[in-house]
């Protein structure tokens, strides 16, 4: 089922022009039916094949393929060209039903070896260097396995180049491979995610394009990755190996393939979101949105991490927070020497249930139902000498009831505490929502709720369009928000 028979005015026909990101070749394998297709000799080596038409059809064109000029894929055909007979019943296709998408199975050059050791990298690096054009980077953590969120597995794809996957395990310093494309556009997928483990091993991106974020300036409904390669290229990836364990080895063949899946399309998918963007006026808007990503520095360390304790609201009292706070520290020094996610040391829910029950001894603690595991008995004496500490504490050394916070309290306890403001704020909200609306935008990404909280709990007098584009402007909002929302804002400001 080739994509040119399924969509021959395909508005993506230059999808796998060599002279757009240089494929070599087309996707070779793909499915139907549940059975690889490979391509007869004679024809283009790619997926689009020219050489085949069928007759147009008269049924409505709607829906997303519509908008490129496309028909619905006709029935799968075996042997000698007759109908296959559905093996149970097949799903009715009207006229407003789009073509089903294809399941991409295979990287379309062939699954590539693993970049293991320090001398492969040198060969990667010099085979990065020699492509052209962007590159598309994605990186496989162990999120839920082993402590922080280093990287395990790192893709990358370029024209000219392929792809190309590395083990950071083998190859631990990247830095040669940063400095090799520190003056490329990087294309990642939600890049906030995967910027941080890169920077751990020495790859830091000069200029981006999020493709995740391309698509929310653009108010797509579903903007993951596999969602996104589905509705806008027509292929449908797997994406069964998103929460596996990267950091086990070896890695198995088809997580490898999944892996290098994820980096197949991305470039293909920036083009066409960029046009996207393009078309709507929202260009500048995104290039100004990566340029900030590109340069944001580091987080900062994260003021009492322990507050973000699952339940913690359930714990009242300032002793038992104590507990909550020694057992968490505890326990995060125990993963960081183990190497192993905190919550697989000791869950959240028996930091809580420990503080409420106040257990007195170790054996009474060991006796609760959330600390009767073999891991958690062989740890008890641990947990206890951190409980008692928290008992020992002087109430002057007890955390306090909330967060220390210099910002304002939250939006829910305006009303009650400081009606103007809650006032203020409401009407700021609606000015920023009908911006939002006119411009097909979400207000999120129009505008960061905790800038608008910020503003105008203690706005500038008068409130005027410079006061107020000043005060968004040293919150860290873009240039483009400024000038969509800051006008808006003063005026709905000055009237309350």
């Amino acid at each position: 089922m080739d994509l040119a028979d399924r969509c021959p005015q395909h508005s993506l026909g230059p999808l796998y022009r060599r002279q757009r990101h240089g494929d070599s070749g087309g996707i070779r394998r793909v499915r139907r039916n549940g059975r690889p297709i490979r391509l007869r000799g004679g024809r283009d080596p790619g997926l689009v094949d020219t050489t085949r038409t069928r007759p147009r059809t008269t049924r409505a064109r709607v829906g997303r393929w519509s908008h490129h000029g496309c028909r619905p894929a006709a029935a799968a055909r075996g042997r000698g060209g007759h109908a296959q007979p559905p093996t149970k019943a097949a799903p009715q296709v009207t006229s407003q039903d789009p073509p089903p998408s294809i399941p991409l199975t295979e990287p379309r050059d062939g699954l590539p070896e693993v970049v293991n050791s320090p001398a492969a990298l040198e060969s990667a690096v010099a085979a990065v260097v020699a492509g052209k054009g962007p590159v598309a980077i994605d990186a496989e953590r162990a999120s839920g396995y082993r402590y922080g969120h280093r990287a395990y597995l790192v893709q990358l794809r370029r024209l000219g180049t392929g792809t190309i996957m590395i083990d950071p395990l083998g190859a631990p310093d990247l830095s040669s491979l940063g400095r090799a494309v520190s003056d490329v556009e990087w294309v990642l997928h939600a890049s906030t995610q995967d910027l941080p483990c890169l920077a751990d091993i020495g790859m830091r991106p000069a200029k981006l394009f999020d493709t995740e974020l391309a698509a929310r300036l653009l108010s797509l409904p579903r903007v993951g990755l596999g969602p996104l390669v589905e509705n806008i290229l027509g292929f449908q990836l797997e994406k069964g190996h998103s929460a596996a364990d990267w950091s086990s080895r070896p890695l198995p063949e088809s997580w490898l393939r999944y892996a290098a899946l994820d980096v197949e399309l991305l470039l293909e998918l920036r083009d066409e979101l960029e046009r996207r963007l393009r078309d709507a006026g929202k260009l500048e808007w995104a290039e100004e949105e990566f340029a900030a990503i590109a340069a944001a520095p580091p987080p900062e360390p994260r003021a009492d991490p322990w507050r973000r304790t699952s339940g913690l609201h359930r714990v009242r009292d300032r002793r038992a927070l104590a507990v909550v706070r020694e057992l968490w520290y505890a326990r995060d020094d125990l993963a960081r020497k183990r190497d192993l996610s905190p919550g697989r040391v000791l869950p959240d829910a028996a930091i809580v249930e420990a503080a409420i029950a106040a257990p007195a001894t170790a054996e009474e603690l060991a006796g609760m139902p959330v600390f009767r595991g073999r891991a958690q008995r062989r740890e008890s004496g641990r947990w206890f000498t951190a409980i008692a500490h928290a008992r020992a504490l002087p109430d002057d050394q007890l955390p306090a009831h909330t967060a220390r916070y210099d910002g304002p309290p939250p939006a829910r306890t305006w009303v009650s505490r400081e009606p103007e403001a809650a006032a203020r704020l409401a009407i700021a909200r609606t000015a920023v929502a009908e911006v939002a609306e006119a411009h097909t935008l979400p207000v999120e990404n129009l505008l960061t709720p905790e800038t608008l909280r910020r503003v105008t709990w203690s706005p500038p007098d008068p409130p005027t369009e410079e006061s107020i584009a000043e005060a968004f402007r040293l919150r860290g909002a873009r240039e483009w928000q400024i000038r969509l929302t800051a006008g808006p804002v003063a005026k709905a400001l000055a009237a309350s």
